[in-house]
């Protein structure tokens, strides 16, 4: 059964920017940008409970279609409604044939 789900870009209405955060194989910091487009975005806050078991409050989440950042674990921020805030975790939920439906990135 090797099928995709359609992504609802009416949805997408939310302009951000994307970027990565990290060092390079040679030890040395990066900035780059990976996604700059339309989103969908959801400012309903949450409480979450980390590893540590401490209280953590998320602002926010963001979903954006496909795979941004394929290659590496990610780290970084996003600008959104001209303001910057920090990536917390990201999810990539699969389509039923395997491939990555979209990346979801819950934000600090």
């Amino acid at each position: 059964m090797g099928m995709k789900l359609p992504f609802p870009k009416w949805l997408a209405n939310t302009p951000i920017k994307v970027w990565y955060e990290g060092t390079n194989q040679d030890g040395d910091y990066i900035e780059e940008k990976v996604f700059d487009g339309k989103c969908i975005y959801t400012n309903k806050s949450r409480q979450i409970m980390n590893a540590e078991r401490q209280l953590i409050t998320l602002s926010g989440k963001v979903v954006i279609e496909g795979d941004i950042c394929p290659s590496k674990p990610f780290e970084g921020y996003v600008l959104i409604n001209n303001s910057k805030k920090a990536v917390y975790s990201v999810e990539k939920p699969l389509n039923p044939d395997g491939s990555i439906f979209s990346t979801e990135l819950n934000l600090i």
